[in-house]
């Protein structure tokens, strides 16, 4: 496998189950995604995009299939994968009894940072996510937005080269949702930063990434930027990534069947 890349699968392969009953969500998945772009991940619901994280970011061991993060094989190296990423998971689990502050303290040390980087990074986090008037307040007592803003900034302290995010903007504020995005693609063009993200949001994949990849049960159906996946799907060059989507997936879209609600 060719380390050069931020993040490269050769056939990764997640199974549930055993024998005739097991099932397969991720089906040998093979995909190199280079340094500094914004890479969407696309899929149904039940497609393998979370499971993909999961197993890239160290949290599920695949069962067939090799992978590197950041230059690092996900099951040799593990912690050194840790090190060097950042995570936004969909399911948050973060320390709810931490104020915000505390919580980054925590995240900070575990990272080995000075006690002075972790002040000043701290405090620039908290003031550009629009958190810092939130500094104190117990992480349980913060929206569902809050916290999804608190998990980035968790995510970014440390200046990880490779950031995952699934869905990064649900529940968050149209202010806050712009003030990411923008910052995500600064650190992209002049830190050379990946970042990986999962949505169910076609404009906003539309919008900023890069590159897209679309699975559909368990398999890899496209990768490319939207130019080219246009040419796979066969549409011309003015079909929107929806339409793209919709087609490569092969999803039946008829009209509705709830005649009490629209008849």
């Amino acid at each position: 496998m060719n380390n050069s890349w931020a993040i490269s699968t050769d056939n990764l392969t997640k199974r549930f189950g055993k024998g005739a009953s097991a099932v397969v969500a991720v089906d040998h998945l093979t995909m190199q995604i280079p340094a500094g772009c914004i890479f969407g991940f696309l899929g149904p619901n039940g497609a393998g995009k979370s499971t993909t994280i999961k197993m890239l970011t160290g949290l599920l061991r695949p069962t067939e299939g090799t992978a590197t993060v950041a230059g690092y094989d996900i099951q040799r190296a593990t912690l050194d994968v840790k090190r060097n990423i950042g995570v936004v998971p969909e399911g948050l689990n973060l320390y709810e009894r931490l104020t915000a502050n505390e919580y980054l303290e925590l995240v900070g040390r575990l990272h080995d940072l000075p006690a002075d980087d972790i002040g000043e990074r701290r405090e620039q986090l908290l003031s550009v996510l629009d958190l810092i008037e939130k500094a104190d307040t117990l992480v349980v007592d913060c929206s569902h937005g809050m916290k999804k803003k608190l998990a980035l900034a968790a995510a970014l302290i440390h200046r990880p080269p490779v950031i995952f995010l699934d869905e990064p903007f649900e529940g968050v504020d149209a202010v806050s949702a712009r003030t990411i995005k923008d910052m995500l693609r600064q650190m992209v063009d002049r830190r050379n930063v990946t970042v990986f993200f999962s949505t169910h949001i076609m404009e906003l994949v539309e919008r900023i990434a890069d590159q897209v990849a679309i699975i559909n049960k368990g398999k890899l159906v496209a990768t490319g930027d939207l130019k080219e996946l246009r040419e796979r799907a066969r549409l011309d060059g003015h079909a929107s990534l929806e339409e793209v989507f919709l087609q490569l997936v092969d999803a039946q879209v008829g009209e509705t069947q709830l005649s009490w609600l629209v008849g």
